[in-house]
């Protein structure tokens, strides 16, 4: 046995090994919501079953933890998009040595643990409602979905800001200063230009708010209050025995994770598309005007 043998081998394993490790316990957990049995396993097998996927929608407080996770990530999207899209044209804006300041300060919730971002959530709108005097029963300073939104996208912002961060890389200022020249106003090009070449990255960042959202744990539980969200349900019966629902939950939300994976893939590769044809005919009219710039003084003489 040769030494590539041996090396194509040990990387088989390893990349074996790598993905039983990643995969693994989701195919077992998905495969166990399909098993009759009332504990969720799949050896022994005793039999295929939807049923479990009919005890998850009787049970209500998931269904309201569902339903209440959903609003927040609907939510925290409305908030955190473009609070980071604001920092993120705005790091493009600032002094050259200011910049690394200013990148540290936007990015530092995301280094902040998540129990310090939920307490200090809590005492500040706490401290705000005590100011103005707010009802604790009807204000929205105690409203356990507010807080949630408000807790959630104190970091969130930070993530969605470096996917504008990386597309405004590749943006084209000389667009700007040519619409500019041409009368446009800073705001017609901002509207006109920049959001159109932005559309995919505030697409991704939605995405990511949303999905960053909804498994959210360590924030929530200190914000949320009274109410629930799938994580802080899923949390507090687990500690009572793990059911078979639970599995099922698992594959519902792997299935929506995966559609819409697909589905941010295909927009991608459209939108990448799109941008390659339209730089091409810029391209063939750029040549297109040389050829006609040089074939003018041939034509004089």
């Amino acid at each position: 046995m040769t030494s590539k043998t041996v090396m194509r081998i040990m990387v088989g394993f390893y990349i074996l090994l790598f993905f039983g490790y990643l995969f693994g316990p989701l195919l077992l957990m998905g495969a166990s919501a399909f098993n009759t049995s009332t504990f969720p396993q799949v050896a022994p097998w005793e039999g295929f079953t939807v049923k479990w996927f009919g005890a998850l929608l009787a049970n209500s407080a998931m269904v309201e933890g569902f339903w209440n996770s959903i609003w927040i990530g609907l939510g925290v999207i409305c908030l955190a998009v473009p609070i980071s899209l604001a920092a993120a044209l705005m790091m493009t804006q600032v002094y050259e040595h200011v910049r690394p300041f200013y990148y540290t300060i936007v990015v530092s919730p995301v280094l902040i643990p998540g129990v310090i971002l939920g307490l200090s959530t809590v005492v500040f709108w706490d401290k705000i409602g005590a100011m103005v005097e707010a009802d604790f029963d009807t204000s929205w300073f105690y409203d356990g979905m507010f807080l949630t939104i408000v807790g959630q996208s104190t970091f969130i912002s930070a993530y969605c800001m470096l996917i504008f961060l990386a597309r405004l890389q590749r943006f084209d200022r000389n667009l700007e200063e040519a619409a500019l020249d041409l009368g446009a106003t800073n705001v017609q090009v901002f509207w006109k230009i920049l959001i159109p070449f932005l559309r995919p990255a505030i697409f991704s960042a939605a995405v990511l708010a949303f999905l960053t959202s909804f498994e959210n744990y360590n924030t929530t539980v200190f914000t949320i209050g009274s109410d629930s969200t799938l994580t802080t349900v899923l949390s507090g019966q687990i500690r009572l025995g793990t059911k078979p629902d639970v599995s099922a939950l698992a594959v519902i939300i792997v299935a929506i994770t995966l559609v819409g994976a697909t589905v941010h893939e295909v927009i991608r590769r459209r939108e990448m598309a799109r941008e390659e044809a339209a730089r091409e005919a810029a391209r063939r009219a750029e040549m297109a005007i040389d050829m006609k710039l040089a074939a003018t003084p041939a034509a004089a003489s």
